[in-house]
């Protein structure tokens, strides 16, 4: 979108994980909202189950390298944005998935939602990844004026969508 303010930012804030490549269809909301926005993001995969070590080295060295929010999509168990959320001290956006071995996404939003207390993680709906992405860039925005800026142009812009919507239903 043309209102956008563009900056050239080199170092990524947001981390977009998942625990599978096949979450990625999911996921790549949260990237194209991102984007969109103007906020740098890096992508990869990371398994709670399958890659325990990467996991562990990936997000306890996350706020070394200058990332402020980790959103992590998961599908079944949906282990991965909890123990995230244990190894690190930055916010952790969950995106429940549901997968293909999933109870209707059910497993997915409960195991991502029940975090013990001392452990949060914020949890948006089930394949809502463009929400984390928003939160993601709204969280960041409290100390950045330019993405401040960008996400009112955001919201305006939805604001109109939703105006001429009922202007023209209401116009018939």
């Amino acid at each position: 979108m043309t209102y956008l303010i563009q900056r050239d930012m080199s170092q990524p804030k947001v981390a977009i994980i998942m625990g599978s490549k096949s979450d990625l269809h999911v996921m790549q909301d949260a990237a194209d909202v991102l984007k969109e926005l103007g906020v740098d993001y890096e992508i990869t995969v990371v398994s709670a189950h399958r890659t325990p070590d990467r996991m562990f080295s990936y997000a306890r060295a996350a706020a070394d390298r200058g990332i402020k929010v980790i959103i992590a999509g998961a599908g079944g168990a949906a282990h991965l944005p909890g123990m995230v959320a244990s190894l690190t001290h930055l916010p952790v956006i969950g995106v429940p998935v549901k997968s293909s071995n999933s109870i209707d996404g059910w497993d997915s939003i409960l195991s991502i939602l029940q975090m013990p207390n001392g452990i949060p993680v914020a949890t948006v709906a089930l394949n809502a990844a463009k929400n984390a992405g928003i939160l993601a860039a709204q969280i960041l925005s409290t100390a950045d004026e330019y993405l401040s800026s960008n996400l009112i142009a955001y919201k305006e812009e939805l604001k109109k969508k939703v105006e001429d919507s009922a202007r023209e239903m209401e116009a018939n």
